[in-house]
């Protein structure tokens, strides 16, 4: 399955850096969702693009998103990424890649890297838009503004 704009993304639960589950459908009718997925916390590309998420975090508040990243790491490695880099927002645990696979996340660099992908979810639970990008790491943050401020319009 590969998620599309203009479906309803699918649900999931999954732990946070703190363990506690966080579902996608805690969000439905509350809040726009950023969901991005990055290869591997402590990397040089993730951590550019998670702290370009953290350095417009207000920005994506004052929209009415929550940003959330995902990757295969433990909750405990997130744990000190996040602490690492002082990342205002939840990062979750998809240890076995399953969640990447529900939402057909390409995988990269020849097959080696588990893809890069942003997906923007509004408070309905719609995609309205998706990115697709292992280089461009500050693109993702970017895109998905001009996504959310084009929903507010």
């Amino acid at each position: 399955m590969t998620v599309k704009v203009g479906d309803t993304a699918p649900d999931f639960t999954l732990p946070s850096q703190s363990g506690s589950p966080v579902s996608l459908k805690d969000f439905r009718g509350k809040k726009a969702v950023v969901l991005y997925f990055y290869p591997k916390d402590d990397t040089p590309g993730c951590t550019a693009e998670s702290c370009a998420f953290r350095d417009s975090y207000e920005t994506f508040t004052d929209a009415g998103a929550e940003v959330i990243g995902v990757s295969g790491d433990s909750p405990a490695s997130h744990q000190q990424f996040a602490a690492k880099y002082k990342l205002p927002f939840t990062l979750l645990s998809d240890t076995g890649n399953q969640v990447r696979k529900l939402y057909g996340v390409p995988a990269a660099a020849f097959g080696l890297l588990p893809g890069r992908v942003t997906y923007v979810i509004d408070r309905q639970g719609v995609v309205q838009h998706i990115f697709n990008s292992m280089m461009n790491f500050t693109a993702h943050v970017e895109e998905s503004l001009k996504t959310l401020q084009a929903l507010k319009n």
